[in-house]
């Protein structure tokens, strides 16, 4: 058997050992998850909340279903659109740090001088990559959010700290469920246990899908309502 193919095997064997595993025992892996992606939350939404605190509001350039104008089934269409093709980006983060963390290395037995070094350096190449890709998308994301948030607070007359307080029913249960793949990610790649990270792909993406779709219709048609008709 080449290399390649026995690392196929084993890594599908590593999968349904470490499945095995959690589900006797899923408290842990569970709660070391979900920190882990709380926190990265908590850190966007206070990036968010500094941006659109030194905004200058601009409220013609957004539109806001539910307030600007009636809210309808595409908007929860494209909520989950945009949302599933997140998840997607960041499950794949998973799944390329597996390949990288877990099956290269096997596969290098095959090869030798720079190609079998390559093979040997994946995993902490892709551990460094998807640290500087989630920290862009963090930026990008605090970015974008702020200035729509000030837009947002703007339009109805409250402060941007308070609009975010009064998001949080559905851009908690968005957030925590998008970056639970990333937070999965980082914990198993600093212990350096790539093995799991197929594993883990699998079990975030099947909790993030259920919260996502949630998270989208509490947007779509009880948020509005919640902005327009009481206020602290």
């Amino acid at each position: 058997m080449k290399a390649e193919e026995l690392a196929v095997v084993q890594g599908w064997d590593d999968t349904r050992a470490t499945l095995a595993r959690w589900h006797a025992h899923p408290g842990p892996v569970l709660a070391r998850w979900a920190r882990g992606s709380l926190a990265v939350t908590a850190l966007l939404l206070a990036l968010t909340w500094v941006v659109a605190a030194t905004t200058i509001p601009d409220p013609g350039r957004h539109a806001y279903p539910g307030i600007t104008r009636p809210a309808t089934a595409d908007d929860f269409g494209f909520l989950l659109y945009r949302n599933g093709l997140v998840l997607a980006l960041h499950a794949l983060a998973c799944l390329a740090g597996f390949i990288a963390g877990a099956q290269l290395p096997v596969a290098a037995r095959d090869y030798s001088g720079r190609l079998r070094t390559l093979h040997d350096h994946a995993g902490t190449a892709a551990l460094v990559f998807v640290s500087l890709a989630t920290l862009f998308s963090l930026g990008t994301q605090a970015y974008a959010l702020g200035i729509g948030a000030a837009a947002l607070a703007h339009t109805l007359g409250i402060s941007p700290a308070l609009l975010l307080v009064k998001l949080l029913p559905h851009a908690l249960p968005e957030l925590f469920a998008l970056f639970l793949p990333l937070a999965a990610w980082s914990l198993a790649a600093a212990r350096g246990a790539w093995s799991e990270l197929l594993a883990a792909t699998l079990v975030t993406t099947a909790i993030a899908i259920p919260l996502l779709i949630a998270a989208a219709a509490i947007e779509t048609w009880f948020t509005p309502g919640w902005l327009a008709s009481y206020t602290f």
